[in-house]
């Protein structure tokens, strides 16, 4: 095997460690050597990949951040492919692939909140609606869709912000039936109340 696949092997492994280990013990909690460990690989090798346990962190934020634009991404494939606002229903569906898909990922970010107040994922927030607006821009007329007044991008990350947090509960904090009901019933209710609003 040449250098340069092993080189790519190692740090795939590091990296998939990492996100094992951050994902479900924090970041401070996380040494470099049990990366190490859990890649089956050298500290030297950790150190000749990356220079420091933070770029590690961030690398995987990176990755997630780049799989979100593509269609590597349920949701994102969902909403190239119209389902909002036509069928939030399948949008819903596409969003507990997303979370379920990348639930590690989407953990760092609650990693990040509490112990980097946020820093990295920053940028993710920012740029969230220019994403948004790119895939938006491919359906024109999707204002003729909502209600007079409705803006398509705030509607847009809205619904989607709502279903990746409802599932997220789900599948990355494990708390199922966390409306008291299943979570078939609850998306389905959630999308009425989305199409035709609280009040009578």
């Amino acid at each position: 095997m040449q250098q340069q696949e092993r080189s790519a092997r190692s740090r795939k492994a590091i990296l998939g460690a990492a996100l094992k280990l951050f994902s479900s013990q924090g970041f401070r909690a996380t040494r470099t050597r049990e990366i190490a460990d859990a890649a089956g690989v050298s500290i030297g090798a950790v150190y000749h990949q990356f220079p420091d346990k933070e770029d590690i962190f961030r690398t995987l934020l990176d990755e997630f951040w780049e799989a979100i634009g593509s269609r590597e991404f349920p949701l994102y494939e969902a909403m190239l492919d119209g389902a909002f606002p036509d069928d939030l229903v399948r949008l819903g569906h596409a969003a507990r692939e997303s979370v379920k898909k990348y639930r590690r990922h989407i953990a760092l970010i609650y990693v990040d909140v509490i112990e980097f107040e946020g820093h990295h994922i920053k940028r993710f927030y920012e740029q969230m609606v220019t994403r948004f607006q790119d895939v938006l821009d491919q359906f024109p007329d999707v204002h003729k869709k909502l209600r007079p007044g409705v803006s398509p991008l705030t509607a847009a990350v809205l619904v989607s912000r709502l279903m990746i947090y409802f599932y997220s509960v789900v599948y990355v904090f494990k708390v199922p039936n966390h409306f008291g009901k299943d979570e078939e019933t609850v998306l389905k209710e959630i999308v009425g109340i989305l199409e035709h609003g609280i009040k009578r």
